[in-house]
């Protein structure tokens, strides 16, 4: 049987969901699930192109254990959850001693990591490595990406699956539907509802199919569980491949019982951070808060402040560099991810995302350089 890598992204229920719908669609014995962020995703696509080369052709991560070996985050203690949590790049490595070394990748599905203009040439180099060591890859992407970049990824060979207007679990949903359970439209609805793009033309249409209560119950858990949950490698994992068996996400074993203990850190952090925005003409910013996802409280500093941005940073010392979620409302007039790209790329950094959510990597001290510069540049855009 042929083998199936999926890169997807980690921090959100669109990526987590992305490969538990790819692996859903092929049913692959060995489909693989490499999770990566913005700031590791060169990373991981190097160690897969470096893996894909070797004469074994090894290449796992922790979905290729049995389940029964993967423990759920309620059931480990601090002290243990700390020995067991590795990197991907860690599992990818330790977990290929229990597969078939004689299988190698012949796909590669790349799902809901966008590019920035830093990375994207870089980005462009591994795919071609990896296309040329024949390998067939699939890209879906819901992020801005130039025609440029569109036409060489093409041009290399990759299969290119990219709309900005619907979330990349919606488009894996609607390219492999026929392969797909009924329910697995319950999952493209959540990814859609928790990108804030419910409202877009097929997401709508999927979602007038499910109890909207139930719908957000589900996918806000899910995002809870996930963000709770980042460290913490195995159990991400084990939630693609539990999902991609087309079970609810309370069906995960403690999963409401984590997003519940969640939900308790979300408001006492949001009680903390009121006293800590900084506001200017456009944009409102706080430093995160204990280990809370900046992606939550972000949104909290939206309403707070009513500035038609805002920002949460965290500083993460390995790279020496912020790490930034950022939003908008629907008073922001400009397509945001696309700004951030640019700001963000202009100082060293890498950033992107869609119109009224994304994400940046900045230097340690280019913050307050990219903070303002982002302020100015939703005023002199708006102002054309």
């Amino acid at each position: 049987m042929s083998s199936i890598v999926c890169l997807s992204h980690r921090e959100d229920v669109d990526g987590i969901l992305s490969a538990a719908l790819i692996k859903a669609a092929f049913k692959a014995k060995q489909t693989q699930t490499v999770l990566a962020d913005y700031a590791n995703i060169l990373s991981k696509l190097q160690k897969i192109s470096n893996m894909a080369s070797n004469s074994q052709g090894s290449l796992s991560t922790a979905s290729s254990l049995n389940s029964d070996q993967l423990n759920v985050a309620t059931n480990l203690s601090s002290a243990s959850k700390k020995r067991t949590a590795y990197s991907s790049l860690s599992a990818i490595e330790n977990a290929s001693k229990n597969i078939d070394n004689k299988t190698k990748p012949q796909r590669l599905f790349i799902c809901d990591l966008g590019l920035s203009k830093r990375t994207q040439e870089k980005f462009l180099s591994l795919v071609e490595e990896i296309v040329s060591k024949g390998i067939k890859v699939t890209y879906f992407d819901h992020h801005d990406v130039g025609d440029g970049i569109k036409k060489e990824l093409k041009k290399n060979g990759v299969t290119l699956i990219h709309s900005i207007e619907e979330c990349t679990s919606v488009q894996i949903y609607e390219k492999y539907k026929k392969k797909l359970d009924s329910h697995a439209a319950f999952f493209a609805a959540s990814a859609a509802l928790t990108d804030y793009m419910e409202c877009r033309p097929l997401a709508s249409v999927l979602m007038s199919r499910f109890d909207r209560q139930f719908l957000m119950l589900e996918a806000t858990a899910l995002s809870y569980m996930i963000s709770s949950n980042q460290h913490n490698e195995e159990f991400l994992v084990k939630v693609v491949d539990v999902l991609s068996k087309m079970k609810y996400p309370h069906e995960l074993e403690g999963g409401f019982a984590i997003a519940e203990r969640y939900a308790k850190k979300v408001a006492d952090g949001v009680r903390t951070v009121q006293g800590a925005i900084v506001n200017k003409k456009n944009v409102a910013y706080t430093p995160s808060v204990s280990d809370l996802s900046a992606g939550v409280i972000v949104n909290f500093v939206l309403g707070i402040s009513e500035k038609p941005v805002a920002m949460v940073y965290r500083l993460k010392d390995d790279i020496n560099s912020y790490i930034i979620s950022i939003r908008a409302s629907k008073a922001c007039k400009v397509h945001l991810g696309r700004i951030v790209n640019e700001v963000a790329s202009n100082i060293g950094g890498s950033g992107g995302g869609h119109e009224k959510a994304c994400g940046a990597m900045v230097p340690k001290d280019k913050l307050e350089e990219f903070i303002d510069a982002i302020d100015n540049t939703i005023d002199n855009e708006v102002s054309r």
